[in-house]
């Protein structure tokens, strides 16, 4: 099993950017996919972006493309999430996954989360 951190949220006012990081410890020996999620209050947790083991697949959820970009750096055995042009709607706990491959994700590892806010 993989332990996951996520850490980087914070406040910020619309236009705005932050970049998200989730850490990876534990059986980190083999690969894996990463990913984002996000949960808004009342509403279910959603995609926001994904990244395979090599780097050479990403995929990002409509509401995010062209302001968010995933990457990752595995001799640190982290991913990182920049967002850019944040708007109020992106305020959310955002959520690291990690699993097998990307469409397995949501059935490995989850972090604890980090809350980003975003001010109108």
């Amino acid at each position: 099993q993989v332990q996951l951190v996520e850490s980087g949220g914070g406040l910020v006012q619309a236009g705005g950017s932050l970049r998200l990081s989730c850490a990876a410890s534990g059986r980190t020996g083999s690969s894996y996919a990463m990913g984002w999620f996000r949960q808004a209050p009342g509403k279910e947790r959603e995609f926001v972006a994904a990244i395979s083991w090599g780097g050479a697949v990403t995929s990002y959820a409509d509401s995010v493309k062209g302001r968010f970009t995933i990457y990752r750096d595995n001799a640190k055995n982290t991913v990182y999430l920049q967002m850019n042009i944040l708007k109020p709607e992106d305020t959310a706990v955002y959520y690291c996954a990690a699993g097998p491959n990307i469409a397995t994700m949501t059935a490995g590892s989850w972090g604890q989360g980090t809350q980003v806010t975003v001010s109108s």
